[in-house]
């Protein structure tokens, strides 16, 4: 018996059959993924074909497109959008097939013009063809990525755990655990016959997680780097810190633990939003802010703005505007008691406009300032509590969420999340709120939010 069959002798192996079945319905699903794409393009330009009046048997037509798909179908392929990875995530998924679909567009557009052929072909049927067929690749391929998800979830890929004297995660499901010491497996760098041990163990694997002491850390990094695998290493040390990636900087490895969540195109596209909306509401407005501000100086005096301190983007402070709705004497510019039910601060004015979220209208001119924002997580006073703790005593991560502009309404408003901060639960259904919409921002959510405030400017819990 050879050092190489010694090596493996009594070695625990996977079932090669479970393996082989996860590479098969991995390639089956990347297979329909395809072939999805195809169908997409081909039924979409035969809607547009038919939407815009040109006769399917119009036969200089289809040989271009024929051509096209048959592009696409390489393009897509070499630039991973048939990765099985777009199986499972939506972002990469259309992403992928985004870029692909226009490296086709702009080959097939070239191409016209080379042949001179631009004149043979209905512009109005090739663009409603391209709309159609775009709209049918994004549906189709989030219905692939969401029945993968429901169906398949981790299972999708083979996954190993080895337990070198570390700890054991709590949720294991789907993973093969094997013990490292039973298993007669070391992190030895200086024995080929143990690596050659650990890669007859690891080929039948997409992804291997080590779990053990800090002194074997940087062993095992070096042993998985040549596994042809993907290799991670759990460390639970770092949980506090909750990094994002790993960098080098000026030759020193650097933990990624913050960035913006949004990029400068995402936050121009966030900002345009805001003035196209503000301006114009403030303008149709400005009559009932006239009115309610000569209201609330008839009704007690004072002045017509309350302004307050908040913790606003990038853990700054700046004043919030809001119409005055309690007396002079007993406003709380700390903001340490929440406003109760029959409060006997608030005016009679003051009642309506805050059932009724008038008194957050100044908050526009925050918004003109650059401020604020129409959507984003809601600034608190710096005094506020809720069971006798400060906001951020309650969860540390509260300070995640002003990585975002304030907004004058949220996902944790659409959702009832206002009033008073009695319990702890008040403010944790708010910060999980507004993490889940710092982490899943889109424009389309932004405006999603909006349209939602109106069902809850009047709300139980506006008082």
């Amino acid at each position: 018996m050879s050092k190489i069959d010694l090596a493996i002798e009594g070695f625990p192996s996977r079932q090669p059959t479970t393996a082989a079945i996860q590479r098969n319905v991995r390639l089956w699903l990347c297979l329909l993924l395809a072939a999805a794409d195809m169908a997409a393009l081909a039924i979409g330009f035969v809607l547009g074909l038919r939407a815009s009046g040109v006769p399917l048997v119009f036969a200089d037509l289809w040989q271009p497109l024929g051509g096209g798909m048959v592009v696409y179908g390489i393009v897509a392929f070499h630039n991973q959008a048939f990765n099985p990875v777009c199986l499972t995530q939506l972002t990469p998924s259309l992403r992928n097939a985004a870029l692909a679909l226009a490296g086709t567009l702009l080959i097939f557009l070239l191409t016209l013009f080379s042949l001179k052929a631009t004149g043979q072909l209905s512009r109005l049927g090739i663009s409603s063809g391209i709309i159609c067929s775009v709209t049918l690749l994004v549906v189709q391929r989030l219905f692939i990525v969401r029945a993968v998800q429901r169906n398949f979830s981790d299972n999708l890929f083979a996954q190993l755990m080895i337990i070198d004297g570390g700890v054991i995660p709590d949720d294991v499901s789907g993973m093969v655990i094997v013990d490292a010491e039973a298993a007669g497996i070391k992190a030895d760098l200086d024995d080929p016959y143990m690596l050659h041990r650990l890669g007859t163990l690891l080929r039948d694997f997409d992804r291997v997680v080590i779990s053990c002491p800090g002194d074997r850390k940087t062993d095992w990094a070096q042993m998985l780097k040549g596994g042809n695998i993907l290799g991670e290493i759990i460390v639970p040390e770092l949980d506090s810190m909750a990094p994002l990636a790993v960098q080098n900087h000026r030759g020193v490895s650097t933990l990624v633990v913050a960035r913006g969540p949004l990029n400068l195109a995402n936050r121009a596209q966030k900002r345009l939003l805001d003035i196209a909306i503000t301006v114009p509401l403030l303008i149709a407005l400005a009559p009932l802010m006239i009115a309610v501000a000569i209201a609330i100086r008839l009704d007690s005096a004072g002045p017509v703005f309350f302004k307050q301190e908040r913790i606003g983007r990038g853990n700054r402070l700046f004043h919030i505007l809001k119409f005055r709705s309690m007396r002079v004497e007993q406003c709380d510019a700390a903001g340490a008691s929440s406003t109760r039910r029959d409060d006997n601060r608030i005016t009679r004015v003051g009642a309506f406009i805050r059932k009724t979220s008038i008194d957050e209208l100044p908050q526009l001119i925050n918004v003109l300032l650059g401020e604020m924002s129409l959507v984003g997580p809601r600034p608190h006073a710096l005094g506020s509590t809720a069971e006798e703790q400060l906001f951020w005593q309650v969860d540390r991560q509260y300070w995640h969420r002003h990585a975002l502009k304030p907004g004058i309404t949220g996902l944790a408003q659409i959702r009832g999340f206002r009033g008073a901060t009695e319990t702890r639960r008040d403010i944790l259904n708010r910060v999980e709120a507004d993490l889940e919409y710092l982490h899943g921002w889109s424009l389309t959510r932004d405006i999603a939010i909006l349209i939602g405030t109106f069902s809850v400017l009047v709300h139980r819990n506006a008082y």
